[in-house]
């Protein structure tokens, strides 16, 4: 068979390479062609464009790059029609990919959605793009399958790929010690801060964290978990005068071993929430994308973990929220607070049981396959 699989940023770098891996577990002889990244290319295939010339994210960062998002679409409709792969597997990336299910559609080419738009919070509308342009939706997250339900949409879960991907990942078997000297580091306990994986995101909230680090306790030393896709020169400007450390590819090893943990909305949240480490949220950006944001997106919360559960196991610190008395006065908590640490790690094992077990992109894979038999 033949895979053209679309990832347009780092959680769906993530989820690719772990979907990828499952393809070539239960189809050895096929051939995928892809847009994502370094965790994708190091898997096989045929990597197309890699996903830092394509992530914006905001509505007003949006304007300012479509032409080049343009020119990024045009250039992918016809690479998938001189490829013609026999299906088209769209992970997340909702404003590039929904364009491609159509077009792949009207070119009678077959098309999975795998993570589905989070339709749940926003531009519902998008569900009828859905039943309209994509023949099979594969989601992620438990509390999904009752809403697509609700909306007469047939999607297929199979467990959650962030499972497999921690306990493969050498930071589980790998001592603190061990992780220390690798990386030349002082024998102190350690605050991660994960700061986003856009340069938009980043230019806001990094400068915030900075800010507060300046408070933090003493007798701790703080690493910043890098991007992939963003040079580490990039945050000398906020890091290097305060001595935050910044790793690169070791968000998991930093995470659990790190006492606690400042992250940015997003995928790293529940990374962290499966890890086990204590942790705050936090997000923001651009004034303007912000407030109309907040006029359409209709959650309790943000966080990916906070919503499989249905209440607040960690707190989210959200624009004007996000202040230096905030982050620190929480992180005072996530280091002291016994009982407060001791009643997030129980939510934690809460949203594990509801993610299930083990083997999710295997079994995606499988499903894949079986549906994509049914449908030729």
């Amino acid at each position: 068979m033949k895979y053209y699989i679309i990832a347009g940023e780092a959680s769906g770098d993530l989820h690719g390479s772990n979907l990828m891996r499952g393809l070539y577990t239960c189809d050895p002889q096929c051939d995928v062609r892809f847009w994502g990244g370094d965790m994708m290319e190091s898997v096989g295939g045929t990597l197309v464009r890699h996903y830092r010339e394509t992530a914006v994210m905001g509505f007003v960062e949006v304007l300012g790059k479509i032409n080049k998002i343009m020119a990024n679409l045009s250039y992918c409709k016809s690479d998938i029609l001189a490829w013609h792969p026999d299906v088209v597997i769209l992970i997340d990336y909702p404003g590039f990919n929904l364009k491609i299910a159509k077009f792949a559609h009207k070119h009678a080419l077959k098309v999975f959605y795998y993570i589905s738009p989070k339709v749940w919070a926003w531009k519902e509308k998008r569900v009828k793009n859905l039943r309209e342009d994509v023949d099979r939706l594969f989601i992620i997250f438990p509390f999904e399958i009752e809403y697509f339900r609700r909306k007469n949409l047939q999607a297929i879960y199979c467990g959650n790929p962030l499972i497999d991907s921690i306990a493969q990942n050498r930071c589980m078997s790998e001592s603190r010690e061990e992780f220390l000297r690798r990386h030349s580091l002082q024998d102190k306990p350690i605050i991660a801060i994960l700061a986003g994986s856009r340069k938009n995101e980043i230019d806001w909230l990094l400068p915030r964290f900075c800010k507060a680090a300046e408070h933090f306790p003493q007798g701790y030393q703080y690493i910043l978990a890098a991007a992939p896709s963003i040079e580490l020169s990039y945050y000398d400007k906020y890091t290097k005068s305060i001595g935050i450390n910044a790793l690169q590819g070791e968000t998991y090893s930093i995470l659990r071993h790190s006492e606690a943990a400042i992250i940015a909305s997003g995928t790293a949240s529940l990374e962290a929430a499966i890890i086990g480490t204590p942790q705050m949220v936090c997000y923001g950006g651009n004034p303007v994308s912000f407030r109309i944001a907040k006029m359409f997106v209709k959650l309790a919360y943000i966080s990916l973990g906070n919503l499989i559960i249905g209440r607040l196991a960690f707190k989210e610190f959200l624009q004007a929220e996000c202040s230096t008395e905030n982050i620190v006065s929480e992180l005072d908590r996530l280091l002291h607070d016994g009982s407060y640490i001791a009643k997030m790690k129980a939510d934690y094992r809460e949203i594990l049981e509801k993610l299930g077990d083990r083997g999710a992109s295997v079994r995606v894979a499988q499903a894949m396959i079986q549906e994509l038999k049914k449908l030729f």
